[in-house]
């Protein structure tokens, strides 16, 4: 097959795609795929004489690829565009895309996952892997994933949506239970997060969080362990337990070598695994959710979990956790992506 891979983009999990992307096609190839790794918002910067000269060499962009301890510098990458439009695809993107059989989104994060890029790809004709673009767009927002949980019996924490336009005197007192964790609405990859002890460092994270949107998700803070559960054509995968060293998941420990125990098959009783297996295909569910994905839990001390969020693009990098899970059901990281290019064709 002619397959694209789109990695990178201008979101803050842009080193991050890029490193899922090359693993993605490192893994096509070693399949007998054609497969040309493209940045959707780079774009193919050198004139383009032949589409199918591309293909048959390959064309890489995302060689050395590495996840540094911080988000990256987008203003930077913007800025280091050779074509200054404001046009969010790069020069050919949509052309090469057409002329593949399918393109594989290695994208996190911002237009990549919103919805954005897939309403895009299908009004160009192109076919996709993953969710289209209304599961997208529900599941990157954690305030409208939070209320179809709460509508749908997912058991999730108790919340308040914050809006940037409605913080006036007197507004952000309205939360009072410490501590307490605040998300910027649809950023990943833990990107401005902050978990707020007292009053006057909740009022610091939510101004920090709002530098990242303009919506924010303040919840209650549950003290226990970390989980993940990878949904693959709507059927869960086993559970994943993840033990950062120091602090807690955050940009750093997900991404950097050794900063992190992950445990797949999670040394849970099997009654709870089974229940959080079923619970991640419930909210797969009622997301409206495609091909694959991962949803993320805490299990409290009386054994009460809580589900936080969904993921519809995973990180496919070496660190991730859905290649770990999808590795203790016997499936192999080529043999995921084939799979999931298989699952996105007959969507």
């Amino acid at each position: 097959m002619r397959i694209v891979v789109l990695a990178g983009g201008i979101s803050s999990e842009r080193d991050v795609s890029i490193l899922s992307g090359s693993k993605i096609s490192e893994a096509l190839r070693s399949k007998g795929h054609q497969v040309v790794t493209v940045d959707p918002y780079m774009g193919y910067e050198e004139p383009l004489d032949s589409i199918d000269a591309l293909f048959e060499s390959q064309y890489d962009f995302s060689d050395n690829a590495v996840i540094k301890k911080e988000a990256p510098d987008i203003e930077a990458v913007k800025k280091s565009r050779k074509n200054r439009s404001n046009v969010y695809f790069g020069d050919h993107v949509l052309d090469i895309c057409r002329a593949a059989d399918i393109t594989f989104l290695g994208l996190h994060g911002g237009e990549g996952e919103d919805g954005t890029v897939q309403a895009a790809l299908k009004l160009n004709g192109v076919r996709y892997t993953g969710s289209d673009m209304l599961g997208a767009a529900i599941a990157m927002h954690k305030g409208v994933t939070k209320g179809i949980f709460l509508n749908s019996g997912v058991p999730t924490p108790k919340s308040k949506l914050y809006k940037r336009e409605f913080i006036v005197d007197g507004y952000v007192d309205s939360w009072t239970s410490f501590p307490c964790v605040i998300k910027p609405c649809s950023a990943g990859s833990s990107v401005g997060v902050h978990i707020a002890a007292d009053h006057d460092d909740f009022v610091a994270a939510l101004a920090a969080a709002f530098t990242y949107d303009d919506d924010v998700l303040v919840e209650e803070y549950i003290k226990g362990r970390e989980f993940s559960v990878g949904v693959l054509g709507g059927k869960a995968l086993p559970v994943i337990e993840i033990i950062p060293k120091n602090g807690w998941y955050d940009y750093e420990n997900k991404y950097q070598a050794g900063a992190t125990e992950e445990i797949c098959p999670a040394q849970l009783d099997p009654k709870i695994a089974e229940r959080m297996q079923r619970e991640a295909e419930h909210a797969f569910e009622v997301l409206r959710l495609k091909v694959y994905g991962r949803v993320d839990f805490l299990l409290d001390k009386h054994n009460r979990f809580y589900c936080l969020e969904a993921n519809t693009l995973p990180g496919m990098t070496p660190m991730s956790l859905l290649p770990q899970e999808a590795a203790a059901a016997g499936i192999g990281y080529p043999e995921l992506c084939e799979k999931i290019i298989e699952l996105s064709l007959k969507k």
